[in-house]
């Protein structure tokens, strides 16, 4: 039997949410979030997620005894995904959010069953298209990763970088395939390393900080001076090989300039954002409103569910107009950045 760890949405620090909403009345819905592998503190896309949760107490009034989320554990099966997500709809969660695409086959098994047919389920990173209680929140992570490339092209002095991938998925090679492709629109002769952490069915590259920087390090001994990651809680060991070279670092899902170690922030050019706590508050503000979003919500370019971070303004500047003159040429249709390698 998986154990289940449930904790009420609070401050990673330690501290409380920043607001209650107030006295958690019977007619607030409730609202339950799963995490995917790494789980809550991988300053990434577990992260991102979770700043959705604080918004939607923050800005919705839903108090925090009925905004919860749920907590991975080590190597666990589909078996596992499938009675977490039971667990919560018979908890009386009205939303349940899956976080990653792990959740798929786990949520097609339990929203199609007819006593979960009232519940609002939405999962991130998968598209899941016959079932009406199943809203897909799914982002164009190579156009984020076509724009942290060309910025990785511009600011290598040696024209060799590197990508990590956490598990290699077709939703990892779309996060390569943009990287590679803006790249080379910059320099077609950049020598590019790649390497991926594990390979599916072992979901372990997403959460093993050690073989990140193991795998960093090797593409850093090579010769590569920019390294870009697309690995989870795994990137921060690629952050650490990196920081500890003095070279050159783009994180991913969140602005990790932000969440860096204060003696790392400096490597931090630039990260490929992905709105996960957009999508996650704007699902839940929408069942709140009684009017739920179904069937496949798209974050792009365009819409501003992707793109690139600018909080290391010294390691900016001097290419965010270039960046910027490529982002509007993808919104254009000047652009077709590919999704697979």
């Amino acid at each position: 039997m998986l154990a289940l760890a449930l904790t009420a949405c609070d401050n990673p620090e330690g501290g409380g949410a920043e607001g209650d909403g107030g006295g958690g009345g019977d007619d607030e819905i409730r609202v339950g979030l799963a995490y995917d592998v790494g789980g809550r503190g991988d300053k990434s896309f577990n992260d991102s997620a979770y700043r959705g949760l604080q918004q939607v107490q923050e800005e919705l009034g839903i108090s925090s005894e009925n905004v919860q989320d749920f907590e991975p554990s080590e190597g666990e099966s589909d078996v596992d995904k499938e009675e977490r997500l039971k667990n919560m709809a018979d908890q009386g969660f009205d939303v349940v959010i899956g976080v990653g695409f792990a959740y798929t086959q786990p949520m097609i098994n339990v929203a199609g069953e007819e006593a979960y047919s009232d519940v609002d389920f939405a999962i991130v990173d998968s598209e899941i298209t016959d079932l009406e209680n199943v809203t897909s929140l799914v982002f164009t992570e190579e156009e984020a990763s076509y724009l942290v490339g060309a910025a990785a092209a511009l600011k290598t002095e040696e024209d060799h970088i590197g990508f990590v991938g956490g598990v290699e998925t077709p939703l990892i090679h779309k996060f390569e395939a943009g990287y590679v492709a803006g790249a080379e629109k910059i320099n077609p002769d950049v020598e590019i390393e790649t390497a991926y952490l594990t390979q599916p069915p072992d979901m372990s590259g997403f959460s093993d900080p050690a073989t990140g920087r193991s795998t960093a390090q090797g593409q850093l001994d090579k010769g590569a001076d920019v390294i870009y990651h697309a690995a989870g809680a795994s990137g921060n060991g690629v952050l650490e090989a990196v920081a500890g070279a003095e070279k050159m670092f783009i994180g991913v899902d969140s602005d990790q300039y932000k969440t860096a170690p204060e003696d790392q922030k400096q490597y931090v050019v630039t990260s490929a954002v992905k709105r996960v706590d957009t999508a996650v508050f704007e699902y839940v503000k929408s069942v709140q409103d009684g009017e739920a979003q179904s069937g496949i919500q798209r974050f792009d370019l365009e819409s501003g569910g992707v793109g690139y971070a600018k909080s290391n303004e010294e390691a900016i500047s001097d290419i965010e107009d270039r960046l910027d003159e490529l982002k509007q040429q993808i919104i254009d249709g000047e652009i077709e950045v590919p999704s697979e390698p």
